[in-house]
């Protein structure tokens, strides 16, 4: 049989985009993610920003053209803006079983190493790396994959103020890795998140990474985000379970949209505890600097005091305590 192989490069701030919209395509197939590959030609707008190579294998039939329109015209947006390369096509006789999918390693902060399920690493190749933590993902079509800014400075932030002796809420989980990592450095966490998909990918990467007695997996959302709907954008959701904020959680983690960082702002605090151990704490990550005023100012507001942040690009990260 072949098959039309479409790739093509990508940014930082993009990869969960692209891979997010292949994905949702009827007729996607598995999506292979590489480190940028300079060798695949075709127009390359912005070539020092590249950062990762997508590959994606669709039968060669009848419709294989009508498909690589339509993946083009998803992808418009995303080119036009120099966040990815125009698409490439190819005939080729066999669908490749890995590429060099096995080869990414990603490494963020001091500690943490992002791989792919069936990546060949083990500790010892790095060992500059003290105290490493490994954080195995599958493809899934949840924001999250390790690769995006905004996961990157909520790892940074997590590794600096994630303690063993800390219970949190991991609020709009998604592909899991946050849970996985706040689990991994010792802590507990209630991974919540109202998407179907989010708590199933959130799950896979629990058990994947054999966390399942740290990591509480539901699907819901914290107070007032019980009514905003889909998060992301995607389908409004009918129904979503409701947490109610009682002060029960030693930190919370939100790597969400700025609006819904400040619509819940109060629901951050009624959702905190504050103890001679542990001050309070929330991370929220998700926006740009754009925003970035906006969700400072309600989290004051809300009674927070600001105590860290984290910044790559135009993304960032910040962590407020409850006041005294």
């Amino acid at each position: 049989m072949q098959w039309m192989e479409l790739s093509l490069h990508t940014t930082h701030e993009a990869v969960d985009w692209v891979s997010t919209m292949l994905g949702t395509t009827d007729y996607a197939g598995d999506i292979q993610v590489t480190e940028y590959l300079q060798d695949l030609g075709g127009s390359s707008p912005q070539p020092l920003d590249w950062a990762f190579t997508i590959f994606l294998h669709l039968p060669y039939d009848f419709r294989a053209n009508t498909h690589v329109e339509e993946i083009t015209n998803r992808l418009f947006s995303l080119h036009r803006t120099g966040q990815a390369s125009e698409l490439q096509t190819v005939i080729v006789a066999e669908k490749p079983s890995q590429l060099s999918l096995s080869t990414l390693r990603h490494q963020i902060g001091k500690r943490f190493v992002i791989l792919t399920t069936d990546a060949i690493y083990q500790p010892e190749d790095q060992p500059e790396i003290a105290d490493e933590i490994s954080i195995r993902l599958k493809q899934s079509l949840s924001f999250g994959s390790g690769l995006h800014p905004t996961t990157i400075v909520s790892l940074q932030l997590l590794e600096r103020h994630i303690l063993p002796t800390m219970q949190g809420l991991d609020l709009g989980s998604g592909s899991g890795i946050l849970s996985v990592a706040i689990a991994k450095l010792g802590a507990s966490v209630l991974a919540l998140d109202n998407d179907s998909i989010a708590v199933q990918s959130t799950q896979d990467a629990v058990h994947r990474n054999g966390v399942a007695q740290q990591v509480t997996v539901m699907e819901g959302s914290l107070g007032g985000g019980s009514d905003l709907g889909h998060w992301m954008g995607g389908e409004t959701l009918d129904h979503v379970p409701t947490l109610r904020p009682t002060g029960s959680f030693d930190f919370v983690v939100a790597n969400l949209l700025a609006r819904v960082h400040i619509i819940l702002a109060d629901d951050f605090r009624r959702a905190l505890r504050r103890t001679d151990l542990h001050p309070g704490l929330l991370m929220t990550a998700g926006f740009t600097t754009d925003y970035e005023d906006e969700v400072a100012t309600a989290l004051t507001n809300a009674g927070f005091e600001a105590v860290d942040c984290e910044r790559l690009n135009e993304w960032v990260a910040l962590a407020y305590r409850l006041k005294a």
